[in-house]
């Protein structure tokens, strides 16, 4: 069985982060593991509390993880400090480790920074270029790339920008503030565009960890980084077309929609 690891903070209301990790790639058929850079208080309305693991004990995770069961394909979520990128940063490349994706959780769906200020150029010049690929929204890759992104032509821009500097394939997620979910893959001059279904379901809490994760699985089961991006699409718009609503803000969506009905009653 292929393996996956999931280097996140956890999500306690179970939408995002690691719980929705996990959730994701055991639905896509690979073995699922996890490390911990932050424990979170959290629900669908936002983000009350945050607190770290130390840069020690995040070592000590990852070392265990890479020691024992080597992961196929590593997913790289919300971390907060510079800190804890430089350990991530240090081991990956001690374990050699491959299909990398970095999903750059800058901040949360409901306006709260989860990257610090100081840790944004240690992720982008120390992580981005051991990566296999990154995944910024238009948020993230504003920030990044230090542009305004207000059409297709601007995510062009802004994926050559981050994608040339930093020597990395870039999937830069639209959004519906852009288009109809429409993502863009960049890779050294190759521009791909991937149509999403315009969905109208407001429970999206989750959907830039579930997506992912699931190119994560993909890679691990031994996809091209096409292929990966576009069988995760496909699952994360039918995981929102299961229209799951919980909570009292932004909802998570249903991951398991796929589960044999014999496991669910």
């Amino acid at each position: 069985m292929r393996t996956a690891l999931s280097i996140a903070g956890s999500d306690c209301s179970g939408g995002a982060g690691i719980q929705a990790d996990l959730k994701t790639m055991t639905m896509n058929g690979v073995y699922a593991m996890s490390v911990i850079t932050a424990l979170t208080a959290q629900n669908t309305m936002g983000v009350k509390a945050i607190m770290e693991a130390s840069p020690e004990f995040l070592k000590q995770q990852i070392d265990a993880v890479f020691e024992d069961i080597y992961p196929d394909a590593v997913k790289i979520g919300m971390v907060s400090s510079m800190e804890l990128i430089q350990v991530i940063v240090d081991r990956l490349r001690y374990y050699e480790a491959k299909n990398v994706v970095v999903d750059p959780v800058m901040v949360s769906t409901s306006g709260s920074r989860l990257l610090k200020e100081d840790a944004i150029q240690i992720l982008t010049q120390e992580l981005f270029p051991i990566a296999s690929l990154i995944t910024p929204n238009i948020l993230e890759a504003e920030i990044i790339a230090d542009i305004k992104i207000d059409s297709k032509e601007d995510m062009l821009t802004a994926a050559k920008n981050i994608g040339d500097k930093y020597n990395c394939k870039v999937l830069l997620k639209g959004g519906h503030s852009i288009n109809d979910a429409n993502d863009l893959l960049y890779n050294k001059g190759e521009a791909t565009w991937f149509q999403g279904k315009k969905i109208d379901n407001p429970n999206t809490h989750g959907t830039g960890c579930t997506l992912s994760s699931a190119i994560v699985a993909n890679l691990a089961k031994g996809y091209s980084v096409k292929e990966a991006v576009e069988k995760a699409k496909e699952y994360i718009s039918n995981a929102l077309n299961a229209m799951l609503d919980l909570g009292k803000g932004s909802g998570p969506m249903n991951h398991a929609f796929a589960l044999p009905d014999k496991y669910k009653k």
